[in-house]
């Protein structure tokens, strides 16, 4: 049976979806209520973002773990009821104390919801579409990061800090009945019996995973680039107010290219979508780095769409079917981290990048080296794998 759109499946990304939409509502508002209402400057603003990529971090390898040994609905269950209690947290301890603290949890339940959904949404896939399957998934990380700013910035804008925090006390009860209402199987849910004792760090990170998360993680941290300096570098250009058109335009592209990517993936393998993806996500960037219009700026939001969009999933695809499927729930975890990681890494390093050298400069050069260095290492690894005997893993047979 290939049926992709199964309840079991919907319910998984509608919580990915409304799980990432909160951070991306909080990324976009949260600094205006710290700066609004608690009287802070830029670098208090900032660190409610810094505590929460820490709980993320941290808690990424554990959620892998954590995911494999117990029961998934169990977990999940847990992990969405304490979603929305730190969402009722933040109606109450309305200081920078406060507010520091429920966004360390809120990365920590980040962390251990979004790895859960993702990897039982690979487990209820069929093989024969996993490919195709987990593109979609994809697709609501990339509408949540749409969605969620242009959300944030109306509810407090329009109708203030009391409404804002109300309104995300509303979205964790609709996320934990998204999330909970249906009863996956027990092949999905259960954990494997253990056959090793103890404790040691192939608990935490998949072996087999590392290699195509970390190519995933340098596509991100040249994405973490266009993520995080956007806004001021629209701003340098006077183009701040089309900014939302930009991942409007970004967004809308990916959704109309994942259902071609998607089954090119599964039929023909993963070569036939990943260097054309690498191909367009250079040329995007190097056509962002050298804008000057709103033309400029929405081509270049369709071009490294059309790149971005093939590379995101397919590397999120190889990173879970490189692991034993008991092991789906450390493989999730492991490609995760690497995004985490890179992201985080972007925004510090591409940062005294872009102080030194310019914006044109960090994007036309350093952003499109890290995509070359990347297709690179996927090529190197290709070879090697075809060199030892090892089939690529999907559409190999086809």
């Amino acid at each position: 049976m290939n049926k992709l759109w199964t309840p079991e499946f919907l319910s998984m990304g509608g919580c990915n979806f409304l799980v990432f939409m909160s951070q991306y509502i909080m990324v976009a508002a949260l600094p205006i209520f710290i700066m609004d209402d608690l009287q802070g400057g830029e670098l208090e603003a900032g660190m409610a973002m810094t505590f929460f990529q820490i709980g993320t971090v941290v808690c990424r390898p554990l959620a892998g773990r954590l995911i494999d040994s117990m029961n998934k609905r169990s977990l999940l269950f847990v992990t969405t009821l304490c979603f929305g209690l730190v969402m009722l947290g933040f109606n109450f301890f309305q200081t920078l104390t406060g507010i520091y603290s429920l966004r360390l949890l809120h990365g920590v339940i980040f962390a251990l919801a979004t790895t859960a959904a993702a990897a039982m949404a690979a487990m209820v896939l069929p093989v024969a579409r996993k490919g195709e399957g987990i593109g979609y998934f994809a697709l609501t990380t990339n509408l949540a990061m749409v969605v969620g700013p242009l959300l944030g910035l109306v509810i407090i804008g329009g109708w203030g800090a009391e409404a804002f925090f109300l309104f995300m006390v509303i979205l964790a009860v609709f996320t934990f009945w998204v999330a909970n209402h249906r009863r996956l199987p027990d092949h999905v849910i259960l954990p494997v019996k253990k056959t090793r004792q103890g404790i040691s760090i192939h608990d935490f990170i998949e072996r087999k995973s590392v290699v195509m998360s970390s190519i995933g993680g340098l596509v991100f941290f040249a994405y973490g680039g266009v993520l995080t300096f956007i806004p001021l570098y629209a701003k340098s250009l006077g183009l701040q107010q089309e900014t939302s058109m930009f991942f409007a335009v970004f967004a809308a592209v990916i959704v109309l290219t994942r259902p071609v990517v998607g089954r090119i993936f599964d039929a023909k393998g993963p070569d036939y979508t990943i260097y054309p993806g690498f191909l367009c996500f250079a040329l995007g960037m190097l056509l962002f780095g050298q804008i000057s219009t709103m033309t400029g700026l929405l081509l270049s939001a369709a071009v490294l769409g059309c790149g971005f969009g093939a590379l995101s999933p397919a590397f999120q695809t190889l990173a879970i079917q490189s692991a034993p499927l008991s092991r789906s729930g450390v493989a999730t975890a492991t490609y995760f981290w690497s995004l985490d990681i890179s992201v985080g890494l972007a925004a510090g390093l591409l940062g005294l990048v872009a102080a030194g050298y310019g914006y044109t400069f960090m994007y036309s050069v350093i952003c499109t080296g890290v995509i070359a260095v990347a297709a690179g290492c996927y090529f190197a690894w290709n070879k090697y794998q075809q060199k030892v005997g090892n089939c690529p893993i999907a559409g190999a047979s086809k």
